[in-house]
């Protein structure tokens, strides 16, 4: 999966068969917040858990923690508890 990192549009980018999949962020005192996720209603969850999984990894190679600020990735951080370790002090979910 080749993620494309628009910093003008501030967010994370696939192309996918049925279009472009989205992730909106903003970076703030080395935290990175989700803000939106802009997809396609035809695009498989298995692919935006995907695409999540692969931000997250992003993120921490930037060593930034993360703020879901969306439903989408605060319920993506609820049945995945491995990735809590990139949450904030004091953050819970």
């Amino acid at each position: 999966m080749e993620i494309k990192d628009n910093e003008l549009l501030r967010q994370f980018e696939i192309i996918t068969p049925t279009g472009l999949v989205a992730i909106e962020y903003s970076i703030q005192e080395r935290k990175l917040f989700l803000t939106k996720f802009c997809a396609n209603a035809n695009v498989d969850e298995v692919v935006h858990n995907d695409f999540i999984i692969h931000v997250l990894g992003i993120a921490e190679e930037r060593k930034l923690k993360v703020v879901p600020t969306n439903a989408k990735f605060i319920s993506f951080f609820r049945k995945n508890r491995r990735y809590r370790e990139l949450l904030p002090p004091g953050l819970m979910i």
